[in-house]
C-alpha cells in the first residue's frame, strides 16, 4: 500500500550517515519538507527532537533500532528509506513507449536513486519529476535535429559518473534495440565505469499492441522481423523480407514509408498485404491508418513521427477484432435503448 502526505513546511528527520542518505534528503527536500539529518545512532539518550516524520536510512551502521522505537513510541511515523547506491556508475535505462505504466520495477528504481539523469523526447519525460528528484538534462534527438550529438551525450555520461554522480540515461523503448545502447555502454567500460542495462518494453511489440495488432497471431503469423526505417532499405533487404514472410515491424519509418512500400513492391511482396500506421503509441492523439501496401503512402500522407509501421496478415485480424467490438457496442448500445424505451 502506498500513501501519498503533503510534506510542505513539515519537519522530516532523515537518520544515515551523508552519503547513504543523500538521495533520501533530495528526496524530502523536493517534497517541500524542512530536512534535519542525524549522521549515527545516540544510544539511550533523550530523542533530539520530535519531527513530523523519521525517515530512516538502511546505512548497515548498529544502533539505530532503540532510537527508532523511541520515535514510534512517541507517536512518531518511521519510514524505511533504501540507501543510495555507490557514487559514480551509470544505469542505461529502457523507458517503454512513453508511458509511466509501462515502466518496469526496476528502471522506477533505478530513477529514483539517481543524481542526474539524461532522457530523450520518446521516454516518459512528462512524468520525471514525480519519480525522480535528479537533475534533468534533456538530450533528446528530433529526425534531422539533433541537439545533442551521439558523441556528446556519451561525453556527458562519463563526465557525470566520473565527477562522482549516478548517472540514469532514460531511453525511449529498449536501449538495445535501435538505441545506441551498446555504443553507450563501450563509452563507458572504455572509461573504466561501472555500467548496466535495464531492459525496456520495446515499442516494436507495445506500439501495435496499443492498436489492437498482436505481431504473432496462431495460425496467421508465427515470427516477426523488426527493421530500422531511419534509412532507407536496399533492394537487397527489401528482397529479404518480401521472402521471409511474417510480420514485418519498421521503427522510425515514416520519412522512408514510400521507399519502403516500393520496394517491397518490387520484391514480390503483393499489393493488397495489409499494412499499418500506429502513431503515438499509448500518447494522446494516438491513431491508426490502415490500408495495404499498394495505398498506404496515400493513405499514411498526413502521417508523421513517433510512428511505428506494421506489414503482415496479423493486421487483418486486429480489424476483425475492432469490428466484433464495435458490433458488441452497437449491440449494447441497442439493448440500453430498448430498457430505457
Amino acid at each position: 500500500m502506498q500513501l501519498s502526505i503533503d510534506l510542505t513546511g513539515r519537519e522530516v528527520l532523515v537518520t544515515g550517515t551523508e552519503a547513504a542518505a543523500r538521495q533520501a534528503v533530495r528526496r524530502y527536500e523536493a517534497a517541500g519538507a524542512v530536512v534535519r539529518r542525524l549522521a549515527g545512532p545516540h544510544g539511550t539518550a533523550p530523542l533530539p527532537e520530535k519531527p513530523f516524520l523519521v525517515a530512516a536510512v538502511d546505512d548497515g551502521q548498529p544502533g539505530w533500532e532503540p532510537l527508532l522505537q523511541q520515535y514510534r513510541a512517541a507517536g512518531v511515523p518511521v519510514a524505511a528509506e533504501p540507501p543510495a547506491g555507490a557514487a559514480g556508475h551509470v544505469t542505461l535505462v529502457g523507458g517503454g513507449p512513453g508511458t509511466t505504466e509501462l515502466l518496469t520495477v526496476a528502471a522506477v528504481k533505478a530513477l529514483r536513486d539517481a543524481d542526474v539523469v539524461f532522457y530523450d523526447r520518446l521516454a516518459p519525460c512528462q512524468d520525471l519529476p514525480a519519480l525522480t528528484s535528479a537533475e534533468l538534462v534533456d538530450v533528446g534527438k528530433k529526425p534531422g535535429h539533433h541537439k545533442v550529438g551521439q558523441a556528446d551525450i556519451e561525453k556527458l555520461m562519463v563526465d557525470s559518473a566520473l565527477a562522482g554522480n549516478n548517472v540514469v540515461r532514460l531511453k525511449g523503448g529498449d536501449p538495445y534495440v535501435f538505441g545506441r545502447g551498446g555504443e553507450e555502454v563501450a563509452a563507458c567500460v572504455a572509461a573504466g565505469l561501472k555500467v548496466q542495462v535495464v531492459s525496456g518494453v520495446t515499442s516494436a511489440i507495445s506500439v501495435p499492441a496499443a492498436a489492437g495488432i498482436p505481431v504473432t497471431h496462431r495460425n496467421v503469423s508465427h515470427m516477426f522481423t523488426v527493421v530500422s526505417g531511419h534509412a532507407p532499405l536496399t533492394e537487397k533487404e527489401h528482397h529479404h523480407l518480401a521472402g521471409l514472410g511474417g510480420t514485418i515491424v519498421v521503427l522510425m519509418g515514416i520519412g522512408t514509408l514510400h521507399h519502403l512500400a516500393a520496394g517491397l513492391r518490387r520484391a514480390g511482396m503483393r499489393a493488397d498485404m495489409p499494412m499499418a500506421v500506429v502513431e503515438r503509441g499509448y500518447r494522446p492523439g494516438q491513431r491508426t491508418t490502415i490500408a495495404d501496401l499498394g495505398t498506404i503512402a496515400s493513405a499514411a500522407a498526413g502521417c508523421s513521427n513517433p510512428a511505428v509501421l506494421v506489414i503482415g496478415e496479423v493486421v487483418r485480424v486486429a480489424e476483425a477484432n475492432r469490428g466484433h467490438a464495435e458490433a458488441a457496442a452497437d449491440l449494447d448500445r441497442l439493448a440500453a435503448s430498448l430498457l430505457g424505451s
